[in-house]
């Protein structure tokens, strides 16, 4: 399956977006000695496991929301819910962060230090000054490090468990393609073949029998492995008996009605098991060939992308220049693609210059497909926010391919999968919050 596997809370990934970046990798302004700070009490607003929240950090991510706000003339909730929704998103990761930690969650040194390089290049600074820069705000690297490590963590977590919590049934695979079906409608195409055994209008009921008879020696005789068309050469009575009594390729709603009902649930090269009445007559058919319409017939799209996930280190604006900054150094000639993604990006598919295959619709998330789907070919999109991050996306090529049963079913699941990412990822972090130690503290007096 071709999809983005590092799965997020898209309401995590809102707040962390929002988030202020550590005071190391501030805005080039110099900071003012420690004399010159206003001088604000910190304390404790909860404990969760062995890690704290602060009064501090709850203000910090507070100011950068009202900032981001004021930038894009949104909306915020009152103060006191406000507040309270900041604190509620610091203590869901500090219990995301715990668990990794005593899972065992890995990350390695080389994805580790590219997310590092993107911390320093977002703010114009080589990895060397930005250590440097970190020590002159006081603030150790190896903790830094570490806390980057943890987000990184977090992400392998959320993959593994949110992914594993999310449960499609074939019942639930089979209801979707039906609906595909459905909405495809006339676009099949079908290649029937008949046999016809006329009867009259107002015939008696004798003659009727009669035909019945003869229709359905005709069935048994077919069923029992004599050939189709030498049937219908000898026995149908419709124009088509010189052709074996096929009809021909043609679309759904170019059909009577019942010819499709008929064949509908055959496979190429079957007899429907039962005679088909018709105001003609008796008729037995036998499905040639089918072409699935426009459900099952998909356009595919090759595409690559860079994708910067956003961070308490890596702010969602801050990724966004970062990546506006790549898309001009490739439009320039000054910089490829491929060599970026490998450097940058920040997914599996960076070793791979950041391609990601061939995919078929539904494969990605929406606001990376829909991006994705509006660019031409070698086209560069703007930078894309999504619950992973935020992505440069460029086209490579596309195709019209028909989808076999397996991939009909795939195409499916991943749709299904995206449906249920939400309510699974909700249940694992209620789960974890309820398993977890949490103590919340009132402000000193």
């Amino acid at each position: 399956m071709i999809a983005f596997q590092r799965l997020a809370s898209r309401a995590l990934m809102s707040l962390l977006s929002a988030t202020l970046a550590s005071a190391a990798v501030q805005a080039q302004t110099p900071t003012p000695p420690a004399t010159q700070r206003p001088r604000t009490a910190d304390y404790i607003v909860a404990i969760v496991n062995q890690e704290l929240v602060t009064a501090g950090e709850v203000q910090q991510r507070i100011d950068r929301l009202r900032e981001d706000a004021a930038r894009s003339n949104a909306k915020l909730p009152p103060e006191d819910d406000l507040r309270r929704q900041v604190v509620d998103a610091l203590i869901d990761e500090r219990v995301q962060i715990t668990n990794a930690r005593d899972v065992g969650q890995k990350i390695d040194d080389v994805e580790l230090e590219r997310a590092v390089a993107n911390v320093a290049a977002q703010n114009q600074l080589t990895p060397a000054q930005l250590r440097e820069r970190l020590k002159k705000e006081g603030i150790d690297y190896t903790r830094f490090r570490n806390n980057v490590r943890d987000q990184l963590m977090v992400e392998r977590l959320r993959e593994r468990e949110v992914q594993g919590r999310i449960k499609i049934t074939d019942a639930e695979i089979d209801a979707v393609l039906d609906k595909q079906r459905a909405a495809a409608g006339s676009a099949t195409e079908y290649n029937i073949a008949q046999i016809l055994v006329t009867v009259p209008e107002n015939a008696s009921e004798a003659l009727v029998a009669e035909r019945r008879t003869r229709a359905e020696a005709a069935l048994n005789r077919v069923r029992s492995s004599a050939p189709f068309d030498v049937m219908a050469r000898e026995i149908s009575e419709d124009g088509n008996k010189a052709k074996g009594g096929e009809i021909g390729m043609r679309p759904a709603d170019r059909l009577p009605d019942v010819f499709v009902e008929a064949v509908r649930g055959l496979k190429p090269g079957e007899v429907a098991p039962t005679l088909l009445r018709s105001g003609a007559g008796f008729h037995v058919m036998k499905l040639i060939d089918k072409r699935e319409g426009g459900a099952f017939s998909v356009t595919q799209t090759r595409a690559r992308h860079i994708l910067l996930r956003v961070s308490p280190q890596l702010s969602q604006d801050a990724a966004v220049r970062r990546l506006q900054e790549m898309k001009r150094q490739i439009q320039s000639g000054s910089r490829n693609f491929d060599q970026l993604a490998r450097d940058n990006s920040e997914d599996g598919s960076a070793a791979q210059g950041g391609d990601l295959g061939w995919a078929s619709p539904g494969s990605f998330v929406p606001e990376f497909e829909e991006a994705m789907n509006a660019l031409p070919l070698n086209g560069l999109s703007e930078p894309v926010v999504s619950r992973f991050g935020v992505h440069l996306i460029q086209v490579v090529d596309r195709r019209r391919m028909s989808l076999d049963a397996k991939q009909q079913r795939e195409q499916a699941r991943n749709i299904l999968r995206e449906q249920k990412f939400d309510e699974a990822y909700s249940e694992w972090s209620r789960d974890l919050r309820a398993r977890a130690y949490i103590e919340m503290r009132e402000a000193p007096q």
